[in-house]
């Protein structure tokens, strides 16, 4: 029979593990890398690009809905937030015309794009479609 210390070692350790799979499953922001973008695309996982402007006011309301997405369990997205004046290429590449704008993909499979949307509901149902 396990002594007392074990037990507690061993529920500490199921704590941990548990509480790293519940963050892994949350909505996960970075800046936008194109290694980053290739590697979730390679491994089919979900993955969302969010052109974001420091001078667009929508983007700036489209902050607050990501925060809010942030904390939601079964959000398990990477969101990678791209320059909108800077990835001139990747905007061109992905047909993005004004920022504001997210494409969400499974893989290499667009599943959604929004533009302009400031919904956390309508962000939360698009970043879903890659699930």
């Amino acid at each position: 029979m396990p002594t007392l210390p074990r037990i507690w070692i061993r529920a500490l350790l199921g704590a941990v593990i548990a509480g790293a799979a519940t963050l892994a499953q949350a909505l996960e922001v970075k800046p936008f890398s194109a290694e980053a973008l290739a590697a979730a695309q390679t491994a089919g996982q979900p993955v969302a690009v969010h052109f974001h402007a420091d001078w667009c006011g929508t983007c700036k309301q489209q902050e607050k809905a990501i925060a809010q997405l942030q904390a939601e369990k079964g959000l398990d997205v990477l969101l990678l937030v791209a320059d909108y004046d800077k990835e001139k290429a990747l905007r061109k590449t992905l047909r993005v015309r004004s920022q504001s704008t997210m494409v969400v993909f499974r893989g290499k499979d667009e599943r959604a794009r929004l533009a302009g949307d400031t919904s956390a509901e309508k962000f939360r149902t698009a970043l879903r479609a890659a699930l």
